[in-house]
C-alpha cells in the first residue's frame, strides 16, 4: 500500500513539473494569436484569435498599427539560421569523425598525449576563445561573412571525444579484414567505421544543430550587415523596434522554437539511443 502511494506521489509530481514546463510555452502560443489589446488578459486562449500575426512577421501582411510591411527581414534571418546551422553541423560531424578515426584507429607517436591536450580545450570557456577567434577572422578577412560564422564552429573537441568513444570499441578484426581485401585507411573509415558509428554521428548532428541554430554571441560579434543576421540577433532587434507589440514578438519566438521542437520530437529515439550507447561504450 505504501509503495503504491509513493508511486502515485511520483506520478503526480511528474505531472506537476510537466505542466509547469509546458505552461509558459502554451501562454506564448496563445499570446502570439491575440490582438494587442488582449495581451494583458491572463487567459491562455485568445477571445478573438488573430493568426495574421504570423503573416505580419513573415512580411506577408501589413502591420495593422501602421498599415505598412515590417521593415525587419525575419524570413532572411530564418534562412540564415538554418543555412549556418546546417553547414556547421555538416562540417563538425565530418571533422570530428576524421579526428576520432585518427585518435582511435590509427597508431602514431604521441597520439594519446595529443588527444588529452585536445580534450583539455573543452575546459576553456567559449567566451575566452572568442577574442582570439575574432582576431583570426579579421586577419583572414572573414568578418561579416557566412564563412566567418561557419568555419570557427566547424571543429569540436566534444564531437571528437563522442565519436572516439563509439569507434574505439569497434573490433580491430574489421579493420584487418578490410585491409586484407586491399582497403586503405580512407576506405576502412568510409566503408567500415562510419556505418558502425551511425548512432554517434546522428547524436552529434542533432546536438550540433540545436546548439548552433540558437547561437547568439558569435553572430553578434561577427555580423555587421542586416542580411547576415541570424534569428537570435534578429529577435533582439525585433524586440528593440517592436517591443510594444508583444503579439508579434511572441509569434516570432514561436517560429524560432517550433523547428527545434519538431527536430527533437522526430529524432528523440536516435538521440537517446546514441547517448545510451555512448555511455555504455565509454
Amino acid at each position: 500500500m505504501a509503495r503504491d502511494f509513493r508511486t502515485l506521489l511520483k506520478h503526480l509530481l511528474m505531472v506537476f513539473l510537466a505542466i509547469a514546463m509546458v505552461l509558459p510555452f502554451l501562454w506564448m502560443v496563445g499570446a502570439s494569436l491575440k490582438p494587442n489589446a488582449e495581451i494583458a488578459h491572463p487567459s491562455l486562449v485568445p477571445e478573438h484569435a488573430q493568426p495574421v500575426n504570423y503573416a505580419i512577421v513573415l512580411q506577408r501582411a501589413p502591420d495593422p498599427h501602421t498599415g505598412r510591411i515590417l521593415e525587419l527581414d525575419f524570413p532572411k534571418w530564418y534562412f540564415n539560421s538554418f543555412f549556418v546551422a546546417a553547414w556547421v553541423t555538416s562540417l563538425q560531424v565530418m571533422t570530428s569523425a576524421l579526428a576520432a578515426f585518427a585518435f582511435s584507429r590509427l597508431t602514431w607517436r604521441g597520439r594519446d598525449t595529443v588527444f588529452l591536450l585536445y580534450l583539455g580545450t573543452m575546459m576553456i570557456p567559449s567566451l575566452v576563445l572568442m577574442l582570439p577567434n575574432y582576431q583570426v577572422m579579421v586577419r583572414l578577412g572573414l568578418v561579416n561573412s557566412y564563412s566567418g560564422l561557419i568555419l570557427p564552429m566547424a571543429f569540436s573537441a566534444f564531437g571528437t571525444f563522442l565519436l572516439r568513444q563509439f569507434m574505439i570499441v569497434v573490433p580491430r578484426s574489421y579493420d584487418e579484414a578490410a585491409e586484407m581485401d586491399g582497403a586503405g585507411p580512407l576506405q576502412v573509415f568510409l566503408d567500415v567505421i562510419l556505418p558502425l558509428t551511425r548512432p554517434g554521428l546522428i547524436t552529434l548532428a542533432i546536438l550540433t544543430f540545436l546548439g548552433n541554430f540558437q547561437s547568439f554571441f558569435w553572430p553578434l560579434v561577427m555580423v555587421k550587415d542586416e542580411y547576415l543576421r541570424t534569428l537570435p540577433i534578429g529577435l533582439l532587434l525585433f524586440q528593440t523596434d517592436y517591443g510594444q507589440q508583444t503579439e508579434l514578438i511572441m509569434a516570432a519566438t514561436v517560429m524560432n522554437i517550433v523547428p527545434l521542437i519538431v527536430l527533437f520530437v522526430v529524432m528523440q529515439k536516435q538521440l537517446v539511443s546514441g547517448i545510451q550507447l555512448g555511455g555504455i561504450k565509454g
